[in-house]
């Protein structure tokens, strides 16, 4: 059984996606969901499905939160904050993160949310995505596991753009939690 601790900073329908799929395998379980954001919608996802759910800012709460739970897998989705180094060093190659765009494009520091779509349509880029990727100490700099390319109609607005890639992000996070963890 492979258990994943989640870290959101929102609505979490990143999260619900992994929520979905654990639900279809005895093999994987969301163990545990921390939040910075105390009102993130993703919380009550949580609650909703009997997952324990936490608020807490400071890293060693966090790294003793998913250490309690027995945490195999960290999983970001959505979360909103740099991730302290101890957390990096306990789970090294086991912290995955989903960003909105093709990294390198659009990602690091400052990049997130509604800002990397923006950004996108600001540059007038005829493709964008996302990407799946272990985490480092360095914001969106860990090895890529997975891609996948969104193409940008002109008529794009930075919310449609968004619509589209999240479609893309719940299919793209799950093909990547199974070949990570062999499920």
């Amino acid at each position: 059984m492979v258990k994943f601790g989640v870290l959101i900073s929102g609505g979490g329908t990143n999260l619900q996606a992994v929520i979905d799929y654990c639900q279809t395998t005895p093999k994987a379980e969301v163990a545990v969901v921390i939040s910075n954001n105390p009102s993130a919608y993703g919380l009550t996802r949580a609650k909703n499905h009997g997952i324990d759910q936490y608020v807490l800012q400071d890293g060693d709460d966090i790294l003793n939160t998913l250490k309690e739970h027995d945490v195999d897998y960290v999983l970001l989705l959505g979360y909103l904050r740099k991730v302290p180094e101890k957390i990096i060093q306990a789970y090294p190659e086991k912290i995955i993160n989903i960003h909105p765009s093709l990294i390198p494009a659009f990602s690091g520091k400052g990049y997130y949310g509604m800002k990397v779509h923006e950004a996108a349509i600001k540059k007038g880029v005829k493709y964008t995505g996302a990407t799946v990727h272990f985490v480092n100490e360095i914001y969106d700099d860990g090895r890529i596991i997975n891609q996948a390319v969104v193409p940008v109609d002109p008529k794009d607005t930075p919310e449609t753009l968004q619509q589209k890639v999240l479609e893309v992000e719940h299919q793209l996070l799950i093909q990547s939690i199974k070949e990570v963890c062999q499920l």
